[in-house]
């Protein structure tokens, strides 16, 4: 390998060529190249990341979470790097660990910003998002909550998340999380009247607990808009053809 130093135009073009390749899974290429801008650009926590998850999918977990806490020593506000830190720290049963790593970078983020841009703040919201995603596949629903509700307050993509938290009351089902997906569905049909996907939830759960005139109303409103709508349409004929059948 050529260990020269290169100078600050071969270092983009060959960063450059690194995301390409680490974009399109080219991972033992990439590797090579990312080895070479270690030496001569230690400073990008870019670079660490990737090599990071490059490590992380050959199962050299150590290696990768050395690797995703010096992006992190690099610039404590990388996201990129807390997540993939928080994503591998999770698959080892270190949950606590985990989202204590994103939490240390959201600070360090606020710290930074005392105003923080709408483009920062969906890329900030879209990382919530993911880290929900993950708490929820691993069924740690107090936490996905947490995420989903933290990405709520910074992203445009209201009605998306909405649905995930509705979601997660539902999976965790414990106390009130059914009274409590209710009211997100019928919060969500007021502010967005026109998005579908909270109508039909919100009509199968009118339908599942037996209250098949206001499940019939979802669905039929849904119809005003969409004649064609085939759920809505299968869902209206099943809950007029079968009373107080229950859904599956």
């Amino acid at each position: 390998m050529n260990s020269r130093h290169l100078g600050k135009t071969e270092i983009a073009e060959l960063l450059e060529t690194t995301r390409e390749h680490f974009r399109e899974g080219n991972y033992r290429v990439a590797e090579s190249l990312l080895q070479q801008l270690m030496l001569s650009d230690g400073k990008n926590p870019e670079v660490f990341h990737m090599m990071a998850t490059i490590y992380y999918d050959q199962g050299k977990f150590n290696k990768a979470i050395r690797t995703f806490r010096r992006a992190l020593e690099i610039d404590p506000t990388f996201t990129d790097a807390s997540v993939g830190l928080s994503i591998i720290l999770n698959d080892l049963g270190r949950y606590d660990e985990g989202k204590k790593v994103f939490v240390e970078a959201q600070e360090a983020l606020a710290r930074k910003n005392t105003s923080v841009d709408s483009y920062a703040q969906e890329k900030l919201a879209v990382k919530h998002d993911e880290l929900g995603e993950m708490y929820f596949q691993y069924k740690r629903y107090d936490e996905a909550l947490e995420q989903y509700q933290r990405a709520l307050v910074l992203s445009s993509r209201k009605p998306e998340l909405k649905m995930k938290v509705v979601e997660t009351y539902l999976r965790r089902n414990s106390g009130d999380d059914a009274s409590m997906a209710v009211r997100e569905l019928k919060s969500l049909t007021a502010e967005y009247p026109h998005f579908i996907p909270a109508r039909l939830k919100l009509g199968l759960m009118y339908y599942n607990s037996r209250n098949v005139v206001a499940a019939i109303e979802q669905w039929e409103t849904i119809l005003l808009r969409d004649p064609d709508h085939p759920v809505a349409q299968k869902y209206l004929q099943m809950a007029q053809a079968s009373g107080s059948t229950l859904l599956a």
